[in-house]
């Protein structure tokens, strides 16, 4: 059997849907035909390496519908919708936030202790989800670049360039770049369980593909990754719900 060399994994997207899906480009000497994995990582497809990303996507467009699909069966747990109102509470690294809400001529976001004080100009349901959002990103780049830099040095990496990723069906990626994505949304999620995000993609930067080696070296930066990753996947929705 001819050997399936890695040329290289990038994250990208596309329109598939009523949405645009984030997923994992995985190209390979050796490779024939285009393949499509959806799991809780979300899409990744693997394809030859001299294969124009054109031809690449529209082969991927013949199964939006599986696609689609699949997606949704991962995600398919549902949730209330968020209430951007007074005192409710926001998921903040495992524990709540409550929510404070003003009115000022500027708008903005500041933490104090367990309280979170979104100040918009109308108050509209809009404009705090906004304001919210935009404190989650700037939280998510300080908190998961402090991660990622003491777990890459934990496990004798350097440390790769980190981007902070919108996505919805998958929590992290890592491309050959050296460049590792993680979603905004993990910040929901308790520490532990960032933590085995941040170590599944480190050790991507060993091991570009999911085998028994990739596997083996995920547990050697988290032992107990196995009874994580159950937790996330049972819990992801509640981290979902904007």
């Amino acid at each position: 059997m001819p050997t399936r060399e890695l040329v290289s994994r990038d994250s990208r997207s596309m329109a598939l849907g009523a949405d645009r899906i984030e997923y994992v480009l995985v190209r390979r000497y050796g490779r024939r035909g285009v393949g499509l994995k959806v799991d809780e990582e979300g899409l990744t497809v693997s394809a030859p390496s001299s294969m124009p990303l054109a031809k690449v996507e529209s082969i991927v467009r013949e199964s939006e519908r599986w696609i689609v699909r699949k997606i949704a069966e991962w995600s398919h747990r549902k949730v209330s919708p968020m209430q951007w109102r007074e005192g409710e509470r926001i998921p903040f690294l495992g524990g709540g936030l409550a929510l404070r809400l003003a009115r000022g001529s500027r708008s903005r976001a500041d933490r104090k202790e367990a309280e979170l004080w979104i100040i918009t100009r109308d108050g509209t349901a809009s404009q705090i989800e906004q304001a919210v959002v935009r404190w989650y990103k700037r939280a998510a780049q300080s908190y998961l670049s402090e991660r990622l830099l003491a777990l890459s040095r934990a496990s004798g990496l350097a440390p790769p360039t980190l981007t902070i990723s919108s996505a919805m069906a998958r929590w992290g990626s890592c491309s050959t770049k050296r460049e590792v994505r993680l979603a905004w949304r993990l910040m929901k999620a308790p520490p532990d369980l960032v933590d085995y995000v941040i170590c599944h993609e480190l050790a991507h930067l060993r091991h570009m593909n999911h085998s028994n080696a990739f596997w083996a070296e995920v547990g050697r930066q988290c032992p107990d990754y196995r009874q994580r990753r159950s937790r996330l996947n049972e819990t992801d929705h509640l981290y979902r719900t904007f």
